[in-house]
């Protein structure tokens, strides 16, 4: 009887897997087509020395902000690109402590931005609105932080050295991190999406976000939007995007629901890796997460209210 109940358990998760696959698949080669051409582009740019000059544009803006020009080589950066880049870049700058730390928040709300828009307007979202919820929530964290951070003593800034690259090799280079994150994405999609339906089917889901319903009310966000929650908190919104695409489609997530997730994960994502990047080159992490998770309250009940009032209008 044992043996038959295990058999039985093995033939369904197998199941699982075998109907998971082509799913998984089919979003991987999406966020592919995305992914590897923006990630392309940026090389060319920066290679071309293109993105020095747009942060020299925007460098009046950032002094604003108590941030040196500097400064905005690292965020452009951090736009085009993952919180892998943006420390590269950090490291190469005389950027100081104070600073570092907002420009980290700022880095961690709005890094790849094209790559996650996307995702978020394959899920029902607005492009353009999460394109300013993240640039404003990331400025507005900032000016906050410039303000309540004490004031340290400034240092000169320290001249770019501006080297003169190579492209066979500087391709080489990118050809391995961009293989590489094929790689993460192919398996990672593919296991998430496996573990979601395993989750599922066995219902396993709502023991698991059990303990997090109060706080999910608190965030204004709804328990449908649990798991993805947890998936976006903890990987990203890349992968956790990947299991929204195939909720929409298969229509398990409402677009309402769907929307205020996107809200809050837009602010407050990957809390666990792209945090720990930063905490690991000395940053604090409790500024690198707190901002970021009351900021994405904050739109979201913002958001809510704007629903509210266009249904009783």
């Amino acid at each position: 009887m044992r043996n038959k109940k295990f058999q039985n358990i093995l033939e369904r998760l197998a199941n699982y897997v075998k109907s998971s696959l082509p799913q998984g698949m089919k979003t991987v080669l999406w966020l592919l087509k995305l992914t590897i051409p923006v990630s392309f582009a940026v090389f060319l740019l920066d290679f071309l020395g293109i993105l020095n000059i747009i942060a020299g544009w925007v460098t009046p803006l950032f002094k604003l902000i108590g941030l040196s020009g500097q400064a905005s080589v690292v965020l452009i950066t951090s736009f085009f690109t993952n919180i892998y880049s943006a420390i590269a870049v950090m490291t190469t700058l005389a950027i100081g402590y104070r600073e570092g730390t907002i420009l980290a928040v700022m880095c961690l709300i709005s890094h790849a931005l094209i790559v996650e828009t996307a995702i978020q307007k394959k899920t029902g979202s607005n492009p353009w609105r999460m394109i300013v919820t993240r640039l404003s929530g990331s400025f507005i964290a900032a000016i906050l932080l410039n303000v309540i951070l004490p004031v340290q003593p400034i240092i000169a800034p320290v001249n770019l050295i501006h080297e003169t690259k190579e492209f066979v090799p500087e391709f080489h280079i990118w050809f391995a991190n961009i293989s590489v994150t094929i790689l993460k994405i192919v398996i990672l999609v593919n296991l998430l999406l496996i573990l979601q339906k395993i989750l599922n089917e066995f219902g396993l889901i709502k023991w698991l976000l059990m303990p997090f319903t109060p706080l999910l009310r608190i965030m204004g966000l709804p328990a449908s939007t649990g798991f993805l929650w947890m998936v976006a908190y903890t990987l990203g919104l890349s992968y956790g995007g990947a299991i929204m695409i195939s909720q929409s489609e298969e229509v398990k997530l409402n677009p309402e629901d769907a929307d205020l997730l996107n809200h809050h994960i837009a602010l407050s994502h990957s809390q666990l890796e792209d945090t720990l990047l930063f905490v690991a080159v000395g940053y604090p992490i409790v500024i690198l997460v707190l901002p970021r998770i009351l900021l994405a309250i904050v739109y979201v009940w913002i958001r809510r209210f704007e629903l509210w009032v266009k249904k009783v209008s």
